[in-house]
């Protein structure tokens, strides 16, 4: 046995070590032997990506990130990788960073492990962090809108005040013209903001089952689309047939319905408050 092959072996039971004192929650020495693997093989990313889940334990969000971003210069599709570094970018509030970093997460470990655990842990995150996008890019935009509103009110009023000074008589008149342009200044306004005003998602956007917002959407040979996982646990545990029309069903006849999950899309992209919802 060469001296490489002896350390690649020792770095995979000092791993093996980290594992089993991370489930027992032991992180300080789990740290320790996952440090010890890396010294010996630095080139093997799941080590960097083990430690980087202690320090994730710990929310040591800094170390998080410096271990990640050396596991994906080793690995560039490592799933583990950009889900905790788009999670540590996310508690540096580097909103748009996290998010590209969890869909490339959801990307990969959707065409590695479709049924993973991880591929729920990380949508829900992704979810979350759409959410807090939304929330900060809605709460600048609501203080920008009124800021505008205040100077164009504010201006509007000295030009009519100055068009009354110039005028005289039909002071009604000017009155009246004065509160109407008001008003549909106040429309534009409340206008422009309506798309950060929460109301009820459309119903052909969501699932028949669950009612909860198409993620996975599927359609039947009868027409009807449901969400792809909640329709393959009815199959398996009520019945292979169609929940609505009771028509015979099988997994294979499930067709991804394309033009809704686009739909969705575009609705959650102009809607961010929506993803709260999952």
């Amino acid at each position: 046995m060469g001296p490489d092959e002896a350390a690649a072996r020792q770095a995979e039971r000092l791993k093996n070590d980290g594992n089993e004192y991370y489930r027992k929650d032991r992180l300080g020495a789990a740290i320790d032997a996952y440090t010890e693997a890396i010294t010996l093989c630095p080139k093997v990313a799941v080590y960097w990506t083990n430690r980087a889940l202690c320090h994730r334990r710990r929310k040591d969000w800094g170390r998080v990130e410096e271990d990640c971003r050396r596991a994906l210069e080793l690995d560039h599709d490592s799933v583990k990788g950009h889900y905790m570094l788009g999670l540590a970018l996310l508690q540096k509030e580097e909103y748009a960073e996290g998010v590209k970093e969890l869909e490339r997460a959801m990307d990969l470990g959707r065409g590695a492990h479709p049924r993973s655990y991880i591929i729920e842990e990380i949508w829900q995150e992704l979810a979350r962090a759409k959410y807090l996008q939304w929330e900060h890019d809605s709460t600048k935009h609501s203080w920008e809108l009124q800021n505008l509103k205040e100077t164009c009110e504010l201006a509007l009023k000295e030009k009519l005040s100055l068009d009354n000074s110039e005028t005289e008589g039909f002071l009604d008149d000017m009155a009246r013209s004065r509160s109407e342009k008001l008003e549909a200044l106040g429309r534009v306004f409340q206008k422009a903001g309506e798309a950060d005003i929460p109301t009820e998602v459309p119903d052909y956007l969501c699932c028949k089952i669950t009612l909860d917002i198409f993620r996975d959407p599927v359609i039947t040979p009868s027409g009807l689309t449901y969400e792809r996982a909640t329709l393959l646990e009815h199959l398996h545990k009520v019945g292979r047939f169609d929940p609505t029309t009771r028509k015979p069903l099988n997994p294979s006849q499930l067709v991804p319905n394309l033009a809704i999950k686009a739909a969705v899309q575009a609705y959650l992209e102009e809607h961010g408050w929506a993803y709260k919802m999952f």
